[in-house]
């Protein structure tokens, strides 16, 4: 399994900003010192290129955010301040999700240890969201003829309203939304599937709506290609959650997105999107214990992976936008 990794790129954050940015680079050392993932491939992805940012985002939205042009409005929408390394950092977090995808493709299930922007619409970010990774993905392995159909499982505390604008109205794209009824955003958008739960659900409720989930966007639908926003923010410490779903649960969930997805035949890409547990290592390990299921399903009778592969070639830069 190859695992991409982003935390080299760091945001420049005010003094007590919420973000929870130190969780990406204490993952990628998880993921690198633990015993039960040994032989999984640790790589740095390519950057998204404007060609591949184009195909789902518009071109005054990429424009204006490379050329540092945005508004204060839109400053705050996003909920970072501009600078040419959020530029970068948002770029190879999408990155991750594509070439997960791509190895995903080839050996059933890759991963990126950052991604789950699915608050990015078109036109606009927000929600420390500027471009959808799952999106940018699906459309790049759609042009390339890789795939035809993909579904989004999103299992994040917020709704993927920005993945659900997105494609609505594309019959090729199942995107499915499991979360919190109150949370934010607070104006959703319809996706094919939406599961919204009430403050404290817990297991039992959480539970049935993963089954649900998958049933509909997996089982049914029958995708060339699942992307898995495999959220922590919905565990019962998490700062911004409200759930109260228990780490058992969430331990559930990622099985049972395994068994619907790798032990059948059907590609699984990772994106760990939100988590703002406090203290952090508990996102952390919420986080890897999603790496290790889809790695241990890999490892299951029948499921093969080559030792020897290095990886998805970077895809070629395209010109920078006019």
């Amino acid at each position: 399994m190859v695992i991409f990794h982003t935390d080299e790129f760091v945001l420049p954050l005010p003094e007590g900003h919420r973000f929870p940015m130190e969780k990406y680079r204490l993952l990628r050392e998880a993921v690198a010192r633990d015993p039960e993932l040994g032989g999984a491939r640790l790589l740095r992805p390519a950057g998204a290129t404007d060609v591949e940012l184009l195909r789902v985002h518009t071109h005054d939205w990429v424009s204006r955010v490379v050329g540092g042009a945005l508004s204060p409005a839109e400053v705050r929408r996003i909920g970072f301040p501009w600078s040419e390394e959020l530029v970068e950092r948002s770029r190879r977090s999408v990155g991750g999700t594509l070439d997960g995808a791509r190895s995903a493709l080839t050996h059933g299930a890759g991963a990126n240890l950052a991604g789950g922007t699915h608050h990015a619409m078109e036109g606009q970010g927000e929600g420390f969201c500027v471009f959808n990774d799952a999106a940018v993905a699906i459309r790049a392995l759609q042009w390339e003829g890789l795939i035809r159909t993909a579904a989004v499982v999103d299992t994040d505390v917020h709704q993927g309203n920005g993945t659900a604008r997105i494609f609505q109205g594309d019959p090729s794209v199942f995107t499915a939304s499991l979360h919190g009824a109150s949370n934010f955003p607070f104006r959703k958008e319809a996706g094919d599937l939406d599961l919204p739960l009430p403050d404290g659900a817990g297991d039992a409720a959480f539970q049935e709506a993963v089954d649900h989930l998958l049933a509909r966007a997996v089982e049914e639908f029958q995708p060339d290609l699942v992307v898995y926003l495999a959220g922590a923010d919905a565990w019962s410490g998490d700062r911004l959650g409200r759930l109260d779903v228990s780490r058992t649960a969430l331990a559930r969930r990622d099985r049972r997105v395994v068994e619907a997805t790798i032990k059948r035949g059907i590609p699984l890409v990772l994106a760990m999107a939100g988590g703002y547990g406090d203290p952090v290592t508990t996102t952390v390990g919420i986080h890897l214990q999603s790496i290790r299921t889809a790695f241990q399903a890999l490892r299951s009778p029948g499921v093969s992976i080559p030792a020897d592969w290095a990886g998805p070639p970077p895809p070629p830069r395209a010109p920078g936008l006019p």
